[in-house]
């Protein structure tokens, strides 16, 4: 009895999640905490990367991976774009209960996602270097970086195609096995992170092909998972072929998706072109910065990614009731872990600075402007919580614009305005605070925006089905 039970539970951890049943806090929250377990340990792709970096090579090393980071993500976009836009279409078919759109839209995904990963494959290593050079990057750390950036865009398919499936999965309201298939690949990539580094000695590039080798891994268990899920959808050749239909969807749902993503990326790299002015101290402080980052923004991604795939499911439905009511509810539970994780930051966050480092100027530096950021992580989640639910719905051109907005007219011209009128015989080219300033208003201003966006939704007055 007690292991039929233990296997019924595992099966239904596995199995699609219909969102449109039960409470909705109570259903957000199942599908929140493993994607964020998850997201947490996607981020430890990169954390395992600049710990051992830092640790075995040297601070140098730390800024080299930092540098590269924001070009690596701005030839990724489109991959995170095509991902959202597989959720967002999953979600509403698989919430109106239609086997045919949902393979086919499953189809063409993959279809669209090996076209694009073989572009990158060849634009990514032409263009890596000339874009270091462009960005000011210090010629100490440019090699790296270029080695760096290049094992990853010739390894670019494990990490499409694990974004892709995962996104695909998460419209079918299953964040759990993507989740378990993370996990094994994470602790797979810091051990290798160790053995090519530590025992190999291949340096930087070794923590890049340690990663593109993990990654590869999980895209093929969620390929799996996806071959053996025949009770909701049909995945054969006849799916895989391009539909004019649903491929314009795609593209119409992902675009914006991915633009926003890019104009946050063109961002960090305009920004980054500033930070490399301040030198490498300040680079390796970023570093560390942007990675304790990455863990506190991930409850706000997950719930971001749960209210998308809670909304798509409800509106394809046609339970625009249920989405508000879960709208409400998944927002508080957002702002409230995100309150949690700031007190942290503000009180206890040195101790994490000094996972990366020893070295106490470094440790300091980066205490301070992590301060500064700390507060707007409650904005940000009211943020992806509103943003969320508009793309669940099929609105993923205004989330673009208000990034745009807050990215691009605020953002920018914040950082270097800032750094401009601080400028003394100390800070040459400003203080590099005004980076992180910067980025604080525009996620404050930008919760302000969306959420006078999302009061004036136009899908609660004329529901669209996909």
């Amino acid at each position: 009895m007690g292991l039929t039970r233990v296997m019924n539970i595992a099966k239904d951890l596995f199995a699609p999640k219909d969102m449109t049943q039960g409470p909705p806090w109570k259903r957000i929250a199942e599908f929140t905490i493993p994607m964020f377990i998850g997201n947490v340990a996607q981020q430890l792709y990169n954390t395992a990367d600049s710990i051992i970096v830092g640790r075995y090579i040297g601070d140098n090393a730390l800024a080299a991976v930092g540098s590269a980071g924001p070009i690596l993500f701005l030839l990724m976009v489109l991959f995170i774009g095509i991902s959202v836009g597989a959720g967002i279409m999953v979600s509403q078919y698989f919430g109106a209960k239609d086997r045919e759109n949902l393979s086919l839209t499953i189809g063409n995904c993959l279809t669209q996602t090996a076209i694009a990963t073989g572009v990158i494959m060849i634009i990514g290593p032409l263009t890596s270097r000339p874009l270091l050079v462009l960005l000011n990057t210090p010629p100490s750390i440019l090699d790296w970086c270029n080695e760096y950036l290049n094992i990853f865009f010739v390894g670019s398919a494990g990490f499409a195609f694990y974004n892709i499936l995962a996104g695909i999965l998460r419209g079918l309201g299953d964040s759990f096995s993507a989740l378990v298939f993370l996990l094994i690949s994470t602790v797979l990539n810091v051990w290798l992170d160790i053995v090519f580094v530590a025992r190999f000695g291949m340096g930087v590039p070794g923590v890049a092909l340690a990663t593109v080798i993990a990654q590869g891994i999980s895209a093929f268990f969620c390929l799996l998972k996806l071959l053996k899920m025949k009770e909701s959808f049909d995945l054969n050749w006849s799916a895989l072929k391009l539909t004019k239909k649903h491929s314009m969807q795609l593209i119409r749902l992902s675009l914006p998706s991915g633009m926003t993503q890019a104009i946050f990326s063109l961002a960090m790299i305009v920004v980054q072109s500033l930070i490399n002015s301040f030198g490498e101290m300040i680079i390796a402080c970023n570093v560390i910065v942007m990675r304790v980052d990455g863990f506190a923004m991930m409850p706000n991604f997950s719930f971001g990614a749960a209210m998308t795939t809670f909304a798509g499911q409800n509106y394809g439905a046609n339970r625009l009731d249920r989405i508000q009511q879960g709208t409400k509810e998944g927002t508080i539970m957002a702002v409230a872990v995100s309150t949690v994780i700031t007190i942290f930051l503000i009180f206890f966050g040195h101790y994490l600075m000094n996972v990366f480092t020893n070295t106490a100027e470094l440790v300091a530096l980066s205490m301070r402007m992590m301060r500064i950021l700390a507060v707007g992580y409650i904005a940000v989640a009211v943020t992806q919580s509103l943003s969320g639910v508009m793309r669940g719905t099929g609105d993923t051109v205004t989330p673009m614009w208000i990034s745009l907005a807050t990215v691009v007219v605020l953002r920018i011209p914040t950082a270097y305005g800032l750094a401009y009128l601080t400028r003394s015989a100390a800070y040459p080219n400003g203080r590099p605070e005004s980076t992180f300033i910067s980025l604080l208003l525009s996620w404050v201003i930008g919760a302000l925006i969306t959420w006078i966006c999302y009061q004036k939704a136009s899908w609660r007055a004329k529901p669209m089905r996909p």
